[in-house]
């Protein structure tokens, strides 16, 4: 049941709200889908930061062509263990779901897959992807780099990203260790949270300019 002053949306109605913007916005259907199942997940494990409070950005970013809203990432060198890819600019959940199943099929072969990419976006949360491995039954890694936007210790100029990684191991009896977090003191999308609803951490300052 919702507190006094919210709402309950189904997850279905959620997906399907996200799906029809992301095609309203140009992006093809599977790529949209794609985007919202990550989207949808973050807001269930309570990453609002990451979850549907991201989408306008992405329908920003397919309006404006600054991202690819259809198309398929490409191997442009692989060996048995390995790939680098190139996204092609697409969706960051198009390009980072395509490299984690690439590396699942490596590794069910070759007992390791490691592939990296140039040319993605914004993926989302880096769990997803660490999820994906694992529910294979593997152990998953996720990494990205991000924009300068952090500072390093002491500095006027920003000049680190919030580079998120994430880890997955299945355990026993329907357990599982999942890490995900930024390696700054607190991912961007917090901050902004915390920025929108006026609050303070008491270690986070704005500059509204």
């Amino acid at each position: 049941m919702a507190a006094l002053g919210e709402s309950v949306v189904a997850k279905h109605e959620m997906q399907r709200f996200m799906v029809e913007c992301m095609t309203t916005a140009g992006a093809s259907d599977s790529h949209a889908l794609q985007l919202a199942q990550v989207l949808l997940e973050a807001d269930i494990r309570g990453h609002y930061s990451h979850g549907l409070n991201r989408l306008d950005m992405y329908v920003r970013d397919v309006q404006q062509n600054v991202c690819k809203g259809d198309g398929e990432p490409v191997i442009l060198k692989e060996r048995a263990g390995t790939a680098w890819v190139d996204g092609n600019n697409l969706l960051g959940p198009v390009v980072g779901n395509f490299c984690m199943d690439l590396a699942i099929k490596k590794a069910k072969i070759a007992g390791i897959g490691w592939v990296v990419a140039k040319g993605s976006n914004h993926y989302g949360i880096a769990g997803w992807y660490a999820l994906r491995a694992m529910k294979q039954g593997m152990l998953g890694m996720s990494m990205t780099n991000t924009s300068p936007i952090s500072y390093p210790t002491r500095s006027a100029v920003p000049a680190l990203g919030t580079n998120p990684i994430s880890l997955a191991a299945p355990g026993t009896a329907d357990d599982a260790f999942v890490l995900d977090m930024a390696s700054t003191t607190v991912a961007i999308g917090k901050v902004f949270i915390y920025f929108y609803f006026g609050m303070t951490t008491g270690r986070v300052k704005y500059d509204s300019s």
